[in-house]
C-alpha cells in the first residue's frame, strides 16, 4: 500500500505546490550578466576554462535562494521557475522575442522591463560568439535545405543545449567533491607536459578544479543563508529545520553523504549544477530508488527518520524539480510545449542478478508522486516478468489518477537492445531512462544519447510521390526518377523510398555530427564530464570522448503514417486496382477537395487494413519502412567514434516528443487519408482514429515491429476511458496485459486517463483547471499549459476501455 504524508506536513507540501503552479514562469538575467562578464574578461582562455570560471563566478554570485518553507535548499536562477538565458549557445531569438515572451502563443513568460533592457544591452555582445552562430557558418546548404523543407533541423542542440544524462550519483555520494577535486590535481600533476595531448587534459583537469571549488563555495553560501534565517525565524520547528540544513551543507556535497538528507540534498544540488552549466534539458536522475536505498534503510534503522520524515523530503524534492525551467524559441516550443524539463526518476527493474529490485523506496517514490502530482519528475518504473505484483497493481492505481504517470519500460527488450550495441550484461542491467524515454548507463554514457536532427519520414514519403520535389517550397534535394504516376510497380516505390530515405539519413547525420564538432570546441562542460566515467581518468571531457559509453541516436517522426499509407497504396492501387496512380495523385495533390476527393479519401482510409489494428498486411510494412532506416543508420560514426567510448555510432529512435505537430505542418495530404497540414502520429502509436481493436491488438501490432533494433527507444501512447481503473477488477485486467506486453518484447507504454469531455471542458475553460496535468509524449504537462494544436492531438486519441 502507498504511504500518506500526515496532515500537517501535506498542508506545507500543498502550499508550496499551489504557490508554484499559481506563479507563471518568468525569465532572469543574473546568468547573462555573469557569464558576459566572464567571457569578456577571460576571452583568450580556453573554452573549458573559461567555461569553469564562468559557473564558479555564477555559483558564486547568483541570488542564494532558500524559501520559508523549503527543506532542499537551491535553486536555478534567482526565482522558482524562473528560466536562466544561455547566450553562448544561442541568444539572436531571446533577442528578437524580448517584447512578446508574455504574448506568444506557446510557453509564455512574465519578464520585467529592468531584465527585458538589461538582456537587450547585453545580449547583442555574443553575436558571432555563440554556438548557434557557429554552427550555422558551417552547415551545408544541403543540410539547410532539407531543414527548409521540413525532413529535418539542425538548430535544435544550439538552442536547448546538452543535457540528455544521467551523471554517476553514487561516485560522488560516496566520495564528496573535495575527493574529487584532489584526483583532478593529482592527475593533474602526473602528467608529462611534453606529450601533446597533455595539454588539453591540463585545461581539463585545471576546469574541473575550479568547478569543484565553485560547487562547494555555493553549499557554504546556502549554509549562510540557512544560519541567516535560523537567526530571524520565531517558529521553534522551523529554526531547527534551517539549523539541520545549514549543518548537512556544511559537510555536502564536499564530503560522502551520512545519511538520507544528506544524499538527497547531494543529488539535488548535482542535478541543479548540471542544468545551470549547459542548457540542457533531459537531465535526469537514473535509478534513484537503488542508490538512495542504503541511505533510507540506514536511517530508518537507527531511527534517525521516521517513513513519514523520509516521505515529506521526497516530496519536497519533487517540488524542487518543478521549480527548473528552460526558455525555447516560441517555434522550438510548439514542439514540445508545456515547459517540459524531462526529469527522468526511474524505480523498479532487476539487480545484477536478476532479482527483482523493487525495494521500500520505491514504494516510497511512488506514493510521493501519488500526493505531489506534477509533471515533474518524468516518472517511469522498469518492468520485468517478476515485477512485484502488488507494486505494479499500485502504481496502476497511480495512472488511475490521471496525470500520466507512471510509464513503463521493459527490460525483457531493452537490456538485450542495449547488449547488441555493445553494453555490458551488469550495465546493460543497471539501464535507466532520459528524456523522453531513450535509455543509458547512468554515469558511463556520454551527453548524445539523443540526436536532435529527428528525420519527418512522411515527408520523405511525400517527397518520394513527388520525384523528390517538396510541392510547398518547389525544393527538389534529391531527385528522383519520376512520381508515382510513373511508378509501375509497388516494387518501383519501394526502390524510390529507399533512394529518399537513405539521402536523408546521410542529411541528419551530418547536421548531427557538425552540431557536435561545434559543441566539442566551443561549450565544453567540466562539471557534467567529471560526473562521468571514464572522463576524469581519462582527461577528456564529454564531447571529447570521455565515456566508457557513446551512441547517438536518430529519431523518426509519422512511421505509422509511412505504414499505413504504403498498405494503401499496394492494396488499393496496386493489388486491387481500386485507384489509379493519377486518381491518387490528383486527390493528395488537392487535399481530397476535388470531384471525388472525398470519395478517395474514404476508400483510402477504410477499405485498407491500419497499423495498431493487429493486422499483418500493414504491420508488416510498416516495419519494413521502419527497417529502411534501422538497417542503414547504424554504419554512420558520431563525432566520439575512435577515441575512446565503447560505441560511436548512430541507431534509430521512434521518439517524437510532440513534434509529430509540427511535421504535420509541412506535409501536404497522404495516402493514408490524413488530410494537409494534420499532424502525424506521435511516436509508434496508431495515428489518429485508429487502433479501433483496443490495446491489445495495439501491442500486437507494435511486437512486429523490429524493436530489438530500436535502442534509442519506443514511444507508445494509449488512451483509456476514466472507469477503465475504477475497480480491482480493472486493474488486474491492465496489469495482466503490461506482463503481456513484456512477454511481446514491447518497448515502451504510458496511458493518459483523462476523460474527453473534461479535455474538452479544460480547453473552453482553462481558469477553472490550472492543475489538469495529461501524458503528451514522453512527458507529462500542465493541460492548460499546452498548445491547442497539441491539446486537440491529445483529444482526438483514440479512448479506450478495458
Amino acid at each position: 500500500m502507498l504511504t500518506q504524508l500526515s496532515d500537517e506536513k501535506q498542508a506545507r507540501v500543498k502550499q508550496i505546490k499551489d504557490s508554484l503552479i499559481s506563479n507563471p514562469p518568468g525569465i532572469c538575467s543574473e546568468r547573462v550578466r555573469i557569464y558576459t562578464q566572464v567571457y569578456q574578461d577571460f576571452k583568450q582562455y580556453p573554452p573549458i576554462i573559461k567555461r569553469a570560471k564562468a559557473l564558479k563566478s555564477y555559483l558564486e554570485n547568483k541570488t542564494v535562494y532558500l524559501g520559508e518553507n523549503d527543506l532542499i535548499p537551491g535553486i536555478g536562477a534567482s526565482h522558482p521557475r524562473w528560466a536562466s538565458v544561455f547566450p553562448e549557445y544561442s541568444w539572436k531569438w531571446v533577442y528578437d522575442e524580448l517584447d512578446r515572451f508574455e504574448k506568444r502563443r506557446y510557453d509564455k513568460f512574465t519578464i520585467s522591463s529592468e531584465t527585458r533592457e538589461e538582456l537587450r544591452e547585453l545580449l547583442p555582445w555574443w553575436d558571432g560568439e555563440s554556438l548557434l552562430d557557429r554552427i550555422e557558418t558551417r552547415q551545408p546548404d544541403f543540410v539547410k535545405d532539407a531543414s527548409k523543407i521540413g525532413v529535418t533541423s539542425w538548430t535544435g542542440q544550439a538552442t536547448s543545449g546538452e543535457g540528455h544524462i544521467i551523471v554517476d550519483h553514487r561516485m560522488v555520494l560516496k566520495n564528496g567533491f573535495e575527493a574529487l577535486w584532489k584526483r583532478a590535481s593529482e592527475l593533474k600533476a602526473a602528467l608529462p607536459l611534453y606529450e601533446p595531448e597533455s595539454l588539453d587534459k591540463r585545461d581539463f583537469y585545471e576546469a574541473v578544479e575550479t568547478v569543484c571549488s565553485g560547487v562547494i563555495n555555493y553549499a557554504e553560501r546556502l549554509a549562510s543563508e540557512a544560519e541567516r534565517q535560523a537567526k530571524d525565524v520565531k517558529d521553534e520547528k522551523r529554526r531547527q529545520e534551517l539549523a539541520q540544513i545549514s549543518s548537512d551543507l556544511r559537510v555536502v556535497p564536499a564530503k560522502p553523504a551520512q545519511n538520507f538528507r544528506q544524499a538527497l540534498i547531494t543529488v539535488w544540488l548535482l542535478h541543479l549544477i548540471e542544468q545551470i552549466e549547459s542548457n540542457g534539458h533531459s537531465v535526469s536522475l537514473g535509478r534513484f530508488d537503488q542508490y538512495l536505498y542504503p541511505y533510507l534503510k540506514y536511517d530508518l534503522e537507527k531511527g534517525i527518520l521516521t517513513e513519514d520524515d523520509a516521505l515529506e523530503l521526497l516530496e519536497h524534492f519533487y517540488l524542487k524539480l518543478f521549480t527548473i525551467i528552460k526558455i525555447r524559441p516560441e517555434k522550438h516550443s510548439r514542439t514540445q510545449s508545456g515547459y517540459p524539463m524531462y526529469q527522468n526518476l526511474v524505480v523498479g527493474g532487476q539487480l545484477g542478478d536478476g532479482e527483482d529490485a523493487v525495494n521500500p523506496l520505491s514504494w516510497l517514490c511512488l506514493s510521493a508522486l501519488a500526493e505531489v502530482r506534477l509533471s515533474e519528475p518524468n516518472f517511469y518504473i522498469r518492468l520485468h516478468p517478476t515485477i512485484d505484483e502488488d507494486f505494479l497493481q499500485e502504481a496502476l492505481r497511480v495512472v488511475r489518477l490521471g496525470f500520466g504517470m507512471p510509464a513503463f519500460v521493459n527490460d525483457a527488450i531493452i537490456v538485450p537492445s542495449l547488449e547488441g550495441r555493445g553494453v555490458s550484461h551488469e550495465d546493460a542491467l543497471d539501464y535507466s531512462t532520459m528524456g523522453c524515454l531513450e535509455v543509458q548507463v547512468p554515469g558511463k554514457w556520454g551527453y548524445r544519447a539523443n540526436g536532435k536532427s529527428k528525420v519527418n519520414v512522411l515527408k520523405v514519403l511525400e517527397l518520394t510521390l513527388n520525384g523528390g520535389k517538396d510541392p510547398e517550397t518547389g525544393l527538389c534535394p534529391l531527385p528522383g526518377s519520376g512520381d508515382i504516376t510513373q511508378m509501375k510497380t509497388f516494387e518501383d516505390l519501394l526502390a524510390a523510398w529507399n533512394q529518399q530515405i537513405q539521402y536523408y539519413t546521410r542529411v541528419h547525420v551530418t547536421a548531427d555530427n557538425i552540431n557536435d564538432w561545434t559543441l566539442e570546441k566551443l561549450t565544453p562542460n567540466a562539471f557534467c564530464s567529471l560526473l562521468v566515467n571514464d572522463c576524469l581518468e581519462r582527461g577528456k571531457h564529454l564531447n571529447q570522448g570521455g565515456a566508457i559509453y557513446d551512441m547517438t541516436s536518430g529519431a523518426l517522426v509519422g512511421i505509422p503514417n509511412v505504414g499505413n499509407a504504403l498498405a494503401a497504396l499496394k492494396k488499393l492501387v496496386y493489388e486491387d486496382k481500386v485507384l489509379t496512380q493519377e486518381e491518387v495523385k490528383q486527390a493528395i495533390d488537392t487535399n481530397f477537395e476535388g470531384k471525388r476527393g472525398e470519395e478517395i479519401r474514404q476508400i483510402l482510409m477504410n477499405r485498407v487494413p491500419k497499423y495498431g489494428e493487429d493486422e499483418d498486411y500493414v504491420d508488416e510494412l510498416t516495419a519494413e519502412a521502419l527497417n529502411s532506416y534501422c538497417d542503414i543508420i547504424p554504419q554512420y560514426k558520431n563525432m566520439r567514434y575512435g577515441r575512446g567510448p565503447i560505441g560511436g555510432n548512430f541507431y534509430p529512435s521512434t521518439v517524437t516528443i510532440s513534434a509529430n505537430i509540427t511535421a504535420g505542418d509541412v506535409i501536404g495530404a497522404t495516402p493514408d487519408g490524413r488530410k494537409s497540414h494534420e499532424p502525424t502520429a506521435d511516436g509508434i502509436s496508431p495515428s489518429q482514429g485508429n487502433g479501433r481493436k483496443g490495446p491489445t491488438a495495439i501491442f500486437h501490432s507494435v511486437s512486429k515491429l523490429p524493436t530489438l533494433k530500436v535502442t534509442g527507444g519506443q514511444l507508445l501512447n494509449i488512451r483509456l476511458t476514466p472507469d477503465s481503473l475504477s475497480t480491482s477488477e480493472g486493474v488486474r485486467k491492465l496489469s495482466a496485459m503490461l506482463r503481456g506486453f513484456v512477454d511481446m518484447k514491447g518497448w515502451h507504454v504510458q496511458f493518459n486517463t483523462v476523460s474527453t469531455e473534461i479535455l474538452r471542458d479544460a480547453m473552453a475553460h482553462p481558469e477553472n483547471y490550472k492543475d489538469l496535468i495529461v501524458r503528451v509524449a514522453g512527458y507529462s504537462a500542465l493541460f492548460v499549459a499546452l498548445a491547442p494544436g497539441l491539446q486537440r492531438d491529445i483529444i482526438e486519441r483514440m479512448e479506450h476501455a478495458l
